[in-house]
């Protein structure tokens, strides 16, 4: 892992708080204590600014875990817990994977 990406992991850990209630597959969940994308329909993501930029959490740990997101390509939460950002609670799916999850949800 180069340095920045370690400042990067760093602050991401300073801002998470590992839940004994919240968990998938039996590990917790990281749930993000920090900024969030607010309240409305597309609220409850942990925000994160990295060079200036506001950037998902979730897509932050998973890319730093798992690698690179394709273009269209989504996270899902299999903890169905938006603030999470466990990267073994998140798996690459295509959109319509991704409603259609959400729906059975």
């Amino acid at each position: 892992m180069s340095s920045r990406a370690a400042r990067i992991w760093e602050r991401i850990m300073e801002n998470v708080y590992i839940s004994k209630i919240s968990s998938y597959n039996g590990t917790p969940c990281w749930l993000w204590m920090g900024a969030t994308s607010g309240k409305g329909r597309g609220g409850g993501y942990g925000r994160i600014a990295i060079d200036g930029h506001s950037s998902a959490v979730h897509r932050v740990t998973y890319t730093m875990v798992h690698g690179y997101i394709a273009r269209k390509r989504q996270i899902d939460h299999l903890c169905q817990n938006r603030s999470c950002c466990n990267p073994d609670h998140l798996e690459d799916v295509t959109h319509k994977q991704n409603q259609k999850r959400r729906r059975k949800k």
